[in-house]
């Protein structure tokens, strides 16, 4: 054989299994959609893999086609790229309908695009199959009913009624406002707007009379404490639920006083006076689903779990419960009277009295920053409409 033979011999087959490898190497690259990789993004995959591997929680990350793909959602669960656009499935659902017509399921949808973990089903109030609601029952209060099922038990025998009413029951879709109780509802003149509503959803005894103007006349349901409770009797609005949230076992044992309109005793652990008597029927009386707490407070906030026990920081305000109750019962949700602002220290901190903004402390149970964080998520996202613009 020919020296030329020879070496052509031995080039072909080389040159034919280079074809094949750089072939298959771009053929794979086509495939999957890949980037040839630079040495430092080799090492960036490899770290991103390590991270992975030792558990890393903010290193969620989706190695995709070669490349990081950072992730979507921050530590609660909740999108990180907020949109006020409609997702196309919603759009095509909600775009037809006129303004200002309920849009059924809004608020439950919106959620559920900046949070997949939600989950609509969560009854209001406390019913007679109250034991069987397994995310509270093996908690203590305020995040469940642990220990009080029996004092719980007689109360609803004696409250009879579980929901909001007939008419407002059998509605197919229900707008609901939660009316805070800040300065910045002072001069807004939206108490007719506020009243438009289907549900008025009021906190502790922040008043009507005098203030309707600003705040409405109407009240659907008033969610208190056995401290934040309206103490003189004809201060309650006439025709509206007392809804009960408790934070301690005591607070059920005042609940029950309350119902069966017995004198009150054993009041040394409540931390201020509470009421004597609630101008209320029993069967006008609710106990609020302390899911509400639970979720607000672990999910939503993001608040140290502390075993499941009442500590520090880790209550959410009674105003982010009513939220959270209300994303998962109504269809669109909105707020009024929301906000504290620490750059304004000689405004008024609520609507109803001269306390100035400056007055707020440090709270043992609350961590308010985080819980504006929370919310304004869901203001961003419009989830919720804040007609105040204070979150």
């Amino acid at each position: 054989m020919k020296p030329t033979h020879k070496l052509l011999f031995v080039l072909c087959p080389m040159l034919v299994l280079g074809f094949i490898y750089y072939s298959s190497g771009k053929l794979h690259l086509h495939v999957w959609g890949q980037k040839p990789q630079s040495d430092a993004e080799e090492t960036t995959v490899a770290l991103t893999k390590g991270a992975e591997v030792k558990g890393i929680p903010e290193m969620e990350t989706d190695i995709t086609a070669g490349r990081i793909v950072g992730s979507v959602y921050d530590k609660q669960g909740f999108l990180l790229q907020l949109d006020t656009k409609l997702p196309l499935e919603l759009a095509y659902k909600y775009g037809n309908l006129s303004e200002g017509v309920c849009k059924p399921g809004y608020a439950a949808a919106k959620m559920t695009t900046i949070y997949p973990k939600f989950m609509k089903p969560a009854p209001m109030f406390l019913d007679r199959n109250f034991k069987q609601l397994g995310k509270v029952s093996n908690y203590l209060p305020p995040f469940g009913f642990k220990t009080q099922e029996r004092i719980i038990d007689s109360i609803l025998t004696m409250t009879k009624y579980y929901g909001l009413g007939e008419e407002l029951d059998s509605l197919s879709c229900k707008r609901c406002i939660i009316v805070g109780n800040g300065g910045i509802l002072s001069n807004k003149s939206l108490g007719s707007r506020i009243d438009d509503y289907d549900v008025v959803v009021r906190l502790n005894e922040a008043p009507v009379a005098g203030y309707s103007k600003d705040v409405g006349t109407k009240t659907t349901l008033r969610i208190t404490y056995p401290e934040g409770a309206i103490q003189k009797p004809d201060n309650y609005e006439k025709h509206s639920l007392f809804v009960f949230s408790a934070f301690k076992p005591l607070d059920f044992k005042w609940l029950r006083q309350m119902v069966f309109k017995e004198k009150l005793r054993g009041t040394e652990g409540f931390w201020k006076s509470v009421a004597h008597h609630v101008p209320r029927d029993p069967t006008e009386m609710r106990i609020l689903n302390p899911y509400f707490i639970q979720e607000a407070a672990f999910q939503f906030i993001g608040l140290p779990f502390n075993n499941g026990l009442m500590g520090k920081g880790n209550i959410p305000t009674l105003g982010t419960v009513a939220i959270t109750m209300a994303l998962h019962n109504c269809d669109e949700v909105a707020v009024a009277g929301f906000g504290y602002d620490m750059n304004t220290p000689h405004a008024p901190l609520h609507y109803y009295e001269t306390v100035k903004m400056s007055a707020i402390k440090e709270s043992w149970t609350h961590n308010i920053s985080k819980e504006k964080e929370f919310l304004r998520k869901l203001v961003k996202a419009n989830v919720i409409t804040d007609l105040t613009n204070g979150i």
